[in-house]
């Protein structure tokens, strides 16, 4: 793994993917292609990142291909969009969880590449034991042995995306409530999600004025009992992402991670399938 790969760090992202499909041009999609690949005119854009994936899978699995790998094997594999929702980024505290699969029960994977230490570790698992109650750390064959010493005689879960590129479950996540709070779960809500909560248990909105509504509704939500706030919480948090199916059963293997996040319209993968059918124009 060489740090000249860096580079690649750019290559699936939301902005390159949106100024491809919207522009069809991007510099950086076009030096990458020249500098890992050959004979890049004579095939299409489908075919060539297709290309750039696989060089990852054996030399820079970066973020982006273990997020691209849990979504596929597990969201698309082992569950399904029509009964599982993932969310990604989500901010905890002074963290944000990477990778988080929701369906009877909530499982945060936080992601730990060959690239990276575990210098944080502790401080996120933390963080995310605060909003949900399933944490699993995904790593490589290398690091295990040092992970399961760090996570020996705790609940956390540890999975190894082996250099095969399959999942390993080496040690099952184990429910944690115990550090679970209001205050950190209530600011995952966005406005509706928190608002359709206290309507379910109240059967009202408070009322007051704007300046203080917010704080209004966290002191309703703080009144409900937790295991039924975090159950509703769960509910509202599993409405998110809901992608067009039909259109996103076409989207090929590298790219699913990056349209599932994209919230993409019919027109954005209409665009898309038409960009990876041109040929190459760098």
């Amino acid at each position: 793994m060489s740090s000249n790969d860096l580079v690649l760090n750019r290559f699936f992202t939301q902005y390159i993917i949106e100024d491809l499909i919207e522009n069809y041009n991007n510099q950086t999609y076009y030096s990458i292609i020249k500098r890992y690949l050959e004979n890049e005119k004579e095939q299409n854009n489908g075919e060539l990142i297709s290309k750039i994936y696989k060089y990852m899978s054996k030399n820079y699995r970066n973020e982006y291909f273990y997020q691209n790998t849990l979504l596929n094997k597990l969201l698309l594999g082992r569950h399904s969009i029509n009964t599982t929702t993932a969310l990604t980024q989500v901010p905890i505290g002074k963290s944000k969880a990477d990778f988080v699969l929701i369906n009877g029960k909530a499982v945060v994977y936080e992601i730990k590449t060959e690239l990276d230490n575990f210098d944080r570790l502790k401080m996120q698992i933390t963080d995310y034991y605060k909003a949900f109650d399933h944490v699993c750390v995904v790593t490589c064959e290398k690091n295990f042995d040092k992970l399961n010493m760090l996570l020996d005689n705790t609940s956390v879960g540890i999975c190894i995306l082996t250099n095969k590129n399959t999942l390993q479950f080496k040690k099952e996540s184990q429910i944690n409530t115990k550090s679970l709070n209001y205050k950190n779960i209530f600011k995952i809500l966005r406005k509706n999600e928190f608002e359709n909560i206290i309507l379910e248990y109240y059967k009202k909105l408070p009322k007051t004025t704007p300046v203080f509504y917010y704080d209004e509704c966290y002191k309703w939500f703080a009144n409900i009992p937790l295991d039924k706030a975090y159950t509703m919480t769960l509910i509202q948090l599993k409405n998110r992402n809901k992608v067009i199916k039909e259109q996103f059963r076409n989207v090929p293997y590298e790219l699913k991670s990056l349209i599932y996040f994209y919230n993409a319209t019919i027109s954005d993968f209409l665009k898309l399938d038409k960009f990876l059918k041109e040929k190459y124009r760098g």
